[in-house]
């Protein structure tokens, strides 16, 4: 917590010393209801001056000058971008700057932060301690099913040599198996993406299931061969900790985004 600006970290991460990172809460913002208090999006109706005001927080408090923050137009797609300094101030101010049609971002140039919305869907956090190098990815159900996080990695060690073994990852706090119910459509969607994708699933009732993002993700990444031991699992329910954390599905749409930052320092 700083300046009233609550947020978490992964202590791997901060144990390296490379980054400057953190995942918000709701909480240490000016946003009235229903987007108390710390709302950091543009697509959910909030009042401009107060996100901004809240964006100004949340920047200072993690350690990185807004006017550099590069933002994303998240789609619920696959889209991997490869950012530089050229693109500092990308989504900082106007959603119409961010980068068009993207859920995930890598960059392994220095003081860049990169960000990525959420309230439900699942921030996952990379870091290559290696080269350095570090990404964020925003995966929902959708960019879940279509393996977004394992592409990111992949991505990481096409454009920069990032070995996969070497790769810390952390799955940040999400709508956890204990609350998000899905239908069959979704069902179908996991099945058809990769075998044993039935064992993500709870039944709960006729055409009702309930999804384990979480594990999907770290699947997919475990997969493709990050030790399961550098993958890193938050355990904590957005829909369960309205106190602490946006819900789009137990707010029933009316709510705010938190925040997903990362910064090679």
């Amino acid at each position: 917590e700083k300046d009233g600006v609550q947020w978490l970290t992964v202590t791997a991460f901060g144990e390296t010393g490379f980054v400057q990172h953190g995942f918000t809460t709701r909480r240490g913002g000016v946003s009235d209801s229903p987007y108390d208090s710390l709302n950091l999006s543009f697509t959910v109706g909030d009042r401009v001056e107060q996100l901004l005001a809240n964006r100004r927080r949340a920047a200072g408090a993690i350690g990185f000058p807004l006017e550099d923050l590069v933002a994303l137009q998240q789609v619920h797609g696959d889209r991997v971008a490869v950012v530089t300094a050229e693109h500092k101030g990308r989504g900082a101010f106007t959603l119409d700057t961010a980068l068009p049609e993207t859920d995930a971002v890598i960059t392994r140039e220095r003081g860049v932060p990169l960000s990525t919305y959420h309230a439900d869907c699942v921030p996952v956090f990379f870091l290559d301690p290696k080269t350095p190098a570090v990404g964020l990815a925003h995966a929902g159900w959708k960019g879940t099913a279509l393996q977004i996080a394992a592409k990111t990695l992949l991505a990481m060690n096409r454009h920069f040599g990032t070995r996969v073994e070497d790769c810390l990852v952390a799955i940040g706090p999400s709508i956890g198996p204990c609350c998000y119910e899905v239908d069959g459509r979704v069902k179908e969607a996991f099945d058809e993406a990769w075998a044993g994708a039935g064992a993500l699933f709870v039944a709960t009732g006729k055409e009702k299931w309930h999804l384990n993002l979480w594990e999907a993700n770290a699947g997919a990444l475990a997969e493709i061969g990050v030790p399961r031991q550098h993958i890193f699992v938050s355990g904590l329910c957005t829909g369960c900790r309205t106190d602490w954390f946006f819900s789009h599905r137990k707010e029933r749409g009316l709510t705010g985004r938190m925040a997903a930052f990362i910064m090679l320092r």
